[in-house]
């Protein structure tokens, strides 16, 4: 395989170090509950075949959820790392704790079975999946800085915070002796928000990293969608939904891959890979991502995307483009 994902990168100030670029495991949740619903079945074998093809590539971390197909998610994830013969620690695995209408006290409650789906992988980065939980964020990291401590967890991550919430999961973590070592955010040359609305800024003064999901702007920078909007009606899901997969939506972004064909070619590249290496390189190491897959094939292109380099004529080219993308 042509990637090279083995240069690892510290994850915020923690001790976990992560390749460039991971696994979203969103869809491996079998289809079930409502966010599962977003994804099709895959079955385990595909699981397997995609696993497979992100160790080959050097992606050694996998990011999943307790609301992913209500632990199906996790459950697949576990199942598909043993059958390949992983062992506890070969492998980061991230997870988070889904808040909504739910207390602080809940995520002790919880972790047992989170830890139960995931065995015997441990849990080395735990997040809050969004802001959204009836408690206040001191109570939050104060029960997160508890698992710490019982060894439940290693690091302590947010998700969908803004700037302000993050600011202060960090200060609660803090006065606890613990850093806050990421938030995940939705990030891509089709939503640059963050880098206006102070979130971006924030992570790189408090050493906290970006871990950006939906890079790829849910298939969008691939330009396929733009080659053919059946697509859209055919095989896109939810996706046939949302705006941005509209005829109006389409010619918005379109600057944004021709860009993408125009640089991509340049290095013997697909759009993909140049869309990838410019997020996780125009802010030196602050930024991961984790683009989700659903063939193997996919994870190949992937793994690619630090096998060349985006000169600076390349990345001022992306911005400008991009530019009507921030929001």
């Amino acid at each position: 395989m042509a990637g090279d994902l083995k240069s690892l990168r510290r994850l915020g100030t923690s001790e976990l170090m992560v390749s460039p670029i991971g696994l979203g495991c969103w869809q491996f949740s079998k289809g079930r509950g409502l966010s599962g619903g977003y994804w099709a079945d895959l079955g385990n074998a595909e699981i397997e075949r995609i696993l497979a093809a992100s160790l080959a590539g050097g992606i050694n971390w996998f990011d999943t959820a307790e609301v992913y197909g209500r632990g199906e998610s996790e459950k697949a994830l576990a199942k598909g790392l043993a059958a390949l013969g992983k062992s506890p620690g070969e492998v980061v695995i991230a997870d988070k704790w889904h808040p909504v209408l739910r207390r602080a006290a809940s995520i002790p409650a919880s972790i047992g079975t989170r830890l139960g789906n995931l065995a015997p992988f441990p849990i080395d980065l735990y997040q809050i999946h969004n802001p959204l939980s009836v408690s206040s964020v001191a109570a939050q990291m104060k029960a997160m800085a508890g698992l710490v401590r019982a060894g439940k967890i290693r690091a302590v991550g947010v998700s969908n915070f803004s700037r302000r919430q993050m600011e202060k999961a960090h200060r609660a973590l803090r006065e606890l002796g613990l850093p806050l070592v990421s938030n995940q955010v939705r990030y891509s040359l089709l939503d640059r928000r963050i880098e206006r609305n102070g979130v971006l800024a924030a992570a790189k003064d408090l050493g906290i990293s970006i871990i950006a999901y939906s890079p790829l702007a849910q298939g969008l920078l691939s330009g396929r969608f733009h080659d053919d909007p059946r697509l859209v009606r055919k095989h896109g899901g939810f996706r046939k939904f949302m705006p941005a997969f509209w005829s109006r939506g389409l010619a918005k972004s379109w600057p944004v891959v021709e860009a993408l064909r125009r640089i991509a070619a340049k290095h013997g590249a697909t759009p993909i890979q140049a869309a990838l290496n410019w997020l996780i390189c125009v802010h030196g190491e602050t930024v991961v991502a984790i683009p989700g897959a659903s063939r193997a094939g996919q994870v190949e292109d992937f793994a690619a995307a630090t096998s060349f380099a985006l000169t600076d004529g390349d990345q001022d080219e992306l911005d400008r483009a991009s530019a009507p993308f921030k929001g």
